[in-house]
């Protein structure tokens, strides 16, 4: 574990002058690194996480290569449902899946609470990688509502429909859902911090999918309620809050804590700041279609990406969402060495 007051990322997530603008990236571990692909090998990517000493290595490959200010936990959103027994797993080429999605109050009874021993694996990776990161490790989950659509529909969807006719039919039972994945959240992301993880990142990935109403009246208590939670057990530990296509919800995300928010590529820094206040903390928001069209033009976009934070010390960069799969990891190289060179003080 690092702890150092001069480290770049943990600098710039209290909005303090740092060395240089930090760098790291969503899902730089693995997809798109060959020395990855080389030992991944076939089956879920649940398994490789249940090795300690392979899911270290997986996180450790991207630091390696890239030079990032940041280490993110080889993990994945649906770990906590997994480990009690709900019954999803991650499917190559598609993503989670349920073979018998949520959908009635008997189905509670398959999201009990998340215990320590539940994720054992997962602490020992930790406990692993901090002996060894001269960079903070970022711990993650996944936030209630998108663990739930995932629950829900039993596979990744583009229309939600079935989430959404649960929440407004059984508000009780909505409610009860996200309870649970609540205390899914807290629980998996304060046992990454207790072992050793120096930030965390709660992923909303899909609540773009939603009005700002809707998201006000059946997410946001819940969200607030594991960033509160958090706050009171790790006090002074920095959390990135991101979702995608959130720009109709950024003042509703950004007041569930004190967190830093994280962008995607459609909404610009200077106008998250203009609305959420100029001393915001962000992450982003480079369009990682750039990235995939070569160093020339991702680079080009990085240095608009730059101009546009205007020299705030509260910036972290990253790409707008996830690292493609079919991304050349020389370009993500490029990128860091670029970030370091143009922001060094």
């Amino acid at each position: 574990m690092t702890s150092l007051p001069n480290d770049p990322f943990l600098a710039a997530a209290r909005g303090q002058q740092a060395i240089h603008t930090p760098v790291w990236f969503m899902r730089q571990a693995g997809r798109s690194l060959p020395e990855y692909k080389a030992l991944r090998g076939e089956g879920s990517i649940l398994d490789a996480i249940k090795k300690p000493e392979l899911a270290a290595e997986f996180t450790l490959q991207p630091v390696r290569r890239h030079n990032v200010d940041a280490a993110v936990l080889y993990s994945d959103i649906v770990v906590p449902a997994h480990a009690v027994g709900f019954g999803i797993d991650v499917a190559p080429g598609t993503g989670p899946v349920a073979a018998s999605p949520f959908r009635s109050s008997n189905d509670l009874a398959r999201l009990r609470p998340l215990h320590h021993e539940d994720i054992e694996y997962v602490t020992d990776t930790v406990l692993a990688l901090v002996k060894e990161l001269k960079v903070p490790l970022l711990a993650f989950a996944g936030a209630p509502f998108t663990v739930a659509s995932y629950l829900i529909e039993g596979r990744p969807s583009r229309t939600y429909q079935n989430t959404k006719r649960l929440m407004r039919e059984d508000e009780v039972l909505w409610h009860e859902i996200m309870e649970h994945l609540s205390q899914h959240s807290v629980e998996f992301i304060s046992a990454q911090i207790s072992a050793g993880a120096e930030a965390f990142q709660l992923f909303d990935s899909w609540a773009g999918a939603l009005s700002r109403s809707d998201y006000d009246t059946y997410v946001k208590p819940h969200s607030t309620s594991v960033f509160s939670q958090l706050a009171e057990r790790h006090p002074g530990v920095a959390g990135i809050h991101y979702g995608i296509g959130c720009d109709h919800l950024l003042e509703s995300m950004n007041s569930v804590g004190n967190a830093i928010i994280g962008l995607d590529w459609r909404t610009t820094i200077r106008n998250a700041r203009t609305r959420l206040g100029a001393d915001t903390v962000v992450q982003g928001n480079l369009d990682p279609a750039l990235v995939l069209a070569g160093s020339s033009i991702a680079l080009a976009g990085a240095e608009t990406v730059l101009a546009d934070n205007a020299g705030h010390p509260g910036h972290i960069f990253n790409l707008g969402h996830g690292v493609q799969p079919d991304t050349d990891p020389s370009v993500l190289t490029d990128i860091v060495a670029y970030v370091h060179e143009k922001t060094k003080k």
